[in-house]
C-alpha cells in the first residue's frame, strides 16, 4: 500500500467525465439485457490481488471468478476478467472496456458518488493477525496493551493505529508499548513469528489468506476497528444489471453457497450485510 492500491484508488474522470461534478444523462437502461444478448460480462479487475483474482500463467483466477460465474451461470452468462491497472479502472468502465468492477472496490462516499454499487460481496474491514499461541489471550484490539503493534509503511492500518492506541489507553490504562512500522506486509508477518510484534493490522480477506496457508501458526481478531465491506460496481446506467446481481447474492447467500466459495478461498465465512452501507 504505500497509500495502498485498495485505498488510494485516483477517482479521475474518463475524459473529463466527471471534471464538473455533473453526470451525464443515461440512455434507457438495457444493460442486463445487451449482456444476455451478448452471453458475456466483461469484469474490470487488477489480477495482482490473491485470493481475489490473480494470474496463473495465462489464466485469472481468484473469489471474484468463481462467484462471477457463480452469479451469471443462471442466464447463461460468461465472465470475462479483463486485467486493468487499478488507477485506471473506474475510467476504463466508463470508457466501456467492461461492463463490471469486480477487484474488492471498497466503500467510499467518492466512489459511491461516481458508479452504482451492488450489496457486499466481500469485507474490507481491518483486523489483527496474532500468533496461533497467543489466541487465548488476545481477543480483542484492548489485549494489545502493552504490547507491540507492527503495520505497513502507509497502510489504512498505519493510519488507524493513533486512534486504536488512544482506545486502548482508555480501555486498559495503557496503549501499545510500541508500534513497528514495515515496508511490506511479509516482513510484519515474519516479524511476529519472531516474537518482534504481538499483533499485525491488515485487511480481513487478505489476513483470512494468511492463516489458510500457515496454518495453525497465526490466528485472526476481527471488529478490531470499524467494519467495512466492497462491493460490485458498474456505471450508473446499469441499474438492471446491478439489481441482478443483488438478487443473486442474496440468494447465494441464503443457500449457503457464498459462504462456501469464501471458505474456499478465504478459509473464513465474511459477516456481510444485506444492503449497502450508510457512510
Amino acid at each position: 500500500m504505500t497509500l495502498s492500491r485498495r485505498h488510494g484508488l485516483q477517482l479521475l474522470g474518463a475524459a473529463g467525465l466527471f471534471a464538473t461534478g455533473m453526470r451525464p444523462a443515461w440512455a434507457a437502461d438495457t444493460s442486463l439485457e445487451d449482456i444476455k444478448k451478448k452471453g458475456v460480462v466483461a469484469i474490470g479487475c487488477e489480477a495482482t490481488y490473491p485470493p481475489f483474482s490473480f494470474r496463473k500463467g495465462s489464466e485469472i483466477l481468484g473469489y471474484d471468478v468463481d462467484l462471477a460465474t457463480m452469479i451469471f451461470a443462471p442466464i447463461g452468462v460468461k465472465p470475462n476478467f479483463i486485467d486493468t491497472e487499478w488507477a485506471g479502472v473506474i475510467p476504463s468502465l466508463y470508457a466501456g472496456r467492461f461492463d463490471l468492477i469486480m477487484s474488492s472496490l471498497s466503500y467510499t462516499k467518492e466512489r459511491m458518488a461516481k458508479v452504482a454499487y451492488s450489496i457486499p460481496y466481500a469485507e474490507a474491514s481491518q483486523a489483527l493477525l496474532i500468533r496461533g499461541k497467543d489466541a487465548g489471550t488476545i481477543k480483542g484490539i484492548d489485549d494489545l496493551s502493552g504490547k507491540v503493534l507492527g503495520v505497513k509503511l502507509g497502510s489504512p492500518g498505519a493510519i488507524l493505529q493513533k486512534s486504536l492506541n488512544e482506545q486502548v489507553a482508555a480501555a486498559r490504562g495503557k496503549g501499545f508499548a510500541d508500534v513497528k512500522t514495515y515496508d511490506d506486509h511479509p516482513s510484519a508477518y515474519l516479524a511476529l513469528g519472531q516474537g518482534t510484534v504481538d499483533g499485525v493490522l491488515n485487511t480481513l480477506p487478505t489476513l483470512g489468506d494468511v492463516v489458510k496457508t500457515t496454518g495453525d501458526r497465526f490466528a485472526i481478531v476481527r471488529n478490531v476497528a470499524k467494519q467495512n465491506w466492497a462491493g460490485i460496481a458498474g456505471r450508473q446506467d446499469e441499474g438492471s444489471l446491478i439489481a441482478y446481481i443483488d438478487e443473486q447474492l442474496l440468494a447465494r447467500a441464503k443457500d449457503g453457497k457464498l459462504a462456501d466459495l469464501q471458505k474456499t478461498w478465504f478459509g473464513l465465512v465474511f459477516d456481510l450485510p444485506p444492503t449497502i452501507p450508510t457512510l
